[in-house]
């Protein structure tokens, strides 16, 4: 049966400066532990702690700019360009261009505080 989602839940981001976290699917807005999908919004010269998630991540990122960081390079996701990670690799997200990003993240399993870990 078909379910409308008619809001987000915002959820508290992690990071130096405020990022809005909208959730439309995952544990916290709809009770869905298989996937998460949530539009993010950062400022320009937002940065995350490192973490190494136990989830792949996909982000297609819808304007802006996004940074992410691997123990392997660094790769810059513009406007109308997706990333994947996977779990256990190490990343850090950022955007470190004035305008800041906007993008919408999808993670397999669905994202939990306990399951992303964080760098200290």
């Amino acid at each position: 049966m078909a379910k409308l989602i008619t809001k987000p839940t915002v959820i508290e981001a992690a990071g130096n400066k405020p990022k809005l976290i909208e959730e439309f699917f995952g544990r916290v807005n709809s009770g869905t532990t298989a996937t998460s999908i949530a539009r993010m919004r950062s400022p320009g010269g937002w940065v995350e702690p490192g973490q190494t998630p136990e989830f792949d991540e996909y982000t297609v990122v819808l304007r802006g700019e996004l940074q992410v960081k691997t123990n392997t390079g660094t790769l810059t996701v513009k406007a109308g360009q997706a990333v994947h990670t996977v779990p256990g690799e190490w990343v850090q997200y950022s955007t470190p261009h004035p305008d800041g990003a906007e993008y919408i993240a999808v993670c397999l399993p669905a994202f939990a505080p306990g399951t992303v870990h964080r760098d200290a």
